[in-house]
């Protein structure tokens, strides 16, 4: 996948969000994330479009759509962690393991990435 599908999907992505049809950008999200050359993206470009859907404020019940979302981007945001082991990607990977319900994975995912966080920190220090 090029950077300009990958802009152009985006795109679609906020376009729909903005005109309130969360739903139907919840299914954007999933088919970005789905697709197998999503991951050929230079990781900051996929940790841009991971953190639209992840980061984004909402309120209200979780919606299916919302959940499967989530789950799709448990794949390529796994193949992320596995290259690239920043604090980050593992804090991104917990927050969409804590949307699908699976809270133990959520909370390793988030004490790893905290632990590289303080081994990082450590490090300027020294």
């Amino acid at each position: 996948m090029s950077k300009e599908v990958l802009v152009a999907a985006v795109k679609e992505i906020v376009t729909l969000s903005r005109s309130g049809d969360a739903e139907g950008s919840f299914d954007a999200f999933k088919a970005l994330f789905v697709r197998p050359e999503f991951g050929n993206n230079r990781p900051e470009d996929q940790r841009q479009a991971f953190k639209l859907l992840i980061l984004a404020n909402r309120t209200g019940p979780k919606s299916e759509k919302l959940i499967e979302a989530h789950r799709a981007a448990i794949e390529p945001l796994t193949e992320l962690v596995s290259k690239h082991n920043e604090p980050e990607d593992h804090e991104l990977l917990g927050v969409c393991h804590l949307v699908i319900g699976n809270e133990a994975a959520a909370a390793n995912m988030f004490r790893v990435g905290l632990d590289l966080r303080v081994c990082d920190r450590a490090q300027l220090k020294n």
